[in-house]
């Protein structure tokens, strides 16, 4: 939820395993949902040596955004979340700004006591339907998901329905957790889920 300035909100949403996104894809246009993005992103995450942020379920992360058909890449931004909240939903704090230049924060993160600990790449199309920001996904290796954003869960679970996807179970998981648990190491110990060169 990116906007200008620090802005403080809540993320609440569902995130839900995909085989083809072609079906969704074809309701989200039936709905009269509008496709904003498609952007090939880097997730780059954060935390102390012993890993900190990711004992306490919280996570510091950069992200890099590259338009998939055309234009200028996207400003960078920084983002800190908080614990989730227990609940059928992700609910949790977030606090995310755009910066200017995404190499020197991590090298200032770097000097702080903060090391990159997972870096993972996704293609994502963001939709507006409604209240709600309905993003497809894929992830190398792992495929494509859905996840819907909104601003309350009855608005979540609205847009889900809509969508034809109440029968599919809702994923815990976070792509932070997925990209640790099936990413590759490089040398200095950074788990990295990332597209074929």
């Amino acid at each position: 939820m990116c906007q200008s300035g620090f802005a403080l909100s809540r993320e609440i949403e569902t995130k839900i395993r995909l085989g083809d996104p072609g079906p969704l894809r074809t309701r989200l246009r039936e709905l009269g949902a509008a496709r904003h993005t498609h952007v090939q992103e880097t997730n780059r995450i954060f935390d102390t040596r012993d890993q900190r942020l990711l004992a306490g379920d919280c996570g510091l992360r950069i992200r890099e955004s590259r338009p998939l058909d055309g234009g200028r890449p996207l400003q960078p931004t920084l983002t800190f979340k908080g614990p989730r909240d227990p609940g059928p939903l992700k609910s949790r704090a977030e606090l995310e700004t755009p910066v200017a230049d995404a190499q020197t924060l991590a090298d200032i993160l770097q000097r702080l006591g903060f090391w990159e600990v997972i870096r993972y790449e996704k293609r994502r199309e963001t939709w507006r339907l409604g209240d709600c920001e309905v993003c497809l996904d894929e992830l190398p290796r792992l495929g494509w998901y859905v996840e819907i954003e909104g601003p309350g869960t009855e608005a979540v679970e609205t847009t889900r329905g809509q969508l034809g996807l109440t029968a599919l179970p809702a994923l815990r998981e976070t792509y932070v957790e997925l990209a640790a648990d099936r990413g590759d190491a490089d040398p200095a110990g950074c788990r990295q889920l990332l597209f074929q060169r």
